[in-house]
């Protein structure tokens, strides 16, 4: 069997996110990568905060096969019949069992069948159901029905990521964590055959601080009062990873860092 490619993209922000992937930009990186399948977090998406029908419809039509989650994905009302509707748009899995919509999927991807699992961290995050036992729980429930699996873990520390990728290590093709908007510099192949990245960074402006505008940061950081975050503005691109992966062993072979 071929390897195949995986391209995942770090968190769009925004609307100005969505339309920089818009527009063709995002299918003219996958044929120029040769990716044969692309995870987009899309989880702060919308023109506000959080994932809405439009934003989540956008980044599919703009290419994406499966959209992960985060800890803002359910905070729009008007999203919670689309994700019961579409079981390629994600929530984190760890929510509990009667949240809307879905924490995994088990989608197509070149003949073979690809788990993806959208897990949130829960250190210095909410206090959600464990993200190693929510892995543990899915990989055993669904044995047998798929070939690789691919993790987002959306989760602010570090070490939280780097954990659950240690702890899955030969058992998931790829982990990769999203959610700090800041790309990292260690991808790399675990030992156990596992692709991994602490960070795939955010695809929206890079003027300002995180994809919003440094003066609302500011205000946050030295006034302390609530302030609206607005989107920046100028300077666009996207980051994430793209992964190799063996589909007759279900294991990473190589993994490096995207900038477009």
């Amino acid at each position: 069997m071929n390897m195949l490619k995986i391209l995942a993209v770090g968190d769009v922000v925004r609307t100005c996110g969505v339309d920089y992937l818009s527009g063709g930009r995002l299918r003219r990186l996958r044929d120029a990568l040769g990716a044969q399948f692309v995870i987009v977090n899309g989880e702060n998406s919308s023109h506000d905060n959080g994932l809405s029908p439009d934003s989540a419809r956008a980044i599919l039509e703009a290419g994406a096969d499966v959209i992960t989650g985060g800890n803002h994905t359910l905070r729009r009302r008007d999203i919670v019949s689309f994700l019961d509707d579409h079981e390629n748009v994600l929530r984190p899995a760890n929510y509990p069992a009667d949240a809307p919509g879905y924490g995994y999927t088990i989608a197509e991807c070149d003949g073979s069948r690809v788990l993806v699992i959208s897990l949130l961290g829960t250190t210095f995050m909410e206090p959600l159901d464990s993200p190693f036992k929510t892995a543990d729980s899915i990989l055993s429930k669904t044995a047998g029905r798929y070939d690789f699996a691919l993790v987002d873990i959306h989760a602010e520390a570090t070490s939280e990521k780097l954990a659950l990728a240690r702890y899955l290590d030969g058992r998931v093709a790829a982990v990769f964590g999203t959610h700090t908007h800041v790309p990292t510099a260690d991808v790399q192949v675990l030992p156990g055959g596992t692709g991994y990245i602490t960070d795939l960074g955010m695809t929206g402006s890079q003027e300002g601080i995180l994809g919003v505008k440094t003066e609302n940061v500011l205000h946050k950081f030295l006034k302390r009062t609530p302030v609206y975050f607005e989107p920046a503005t100028g300077q666009y691109a996207g980051q994430g990873a793209l992964f190799t992966i063996d589909p007759a062993t279900g294991r990473c072979t190589g993994a490096e860092r995207v900038d477009f």
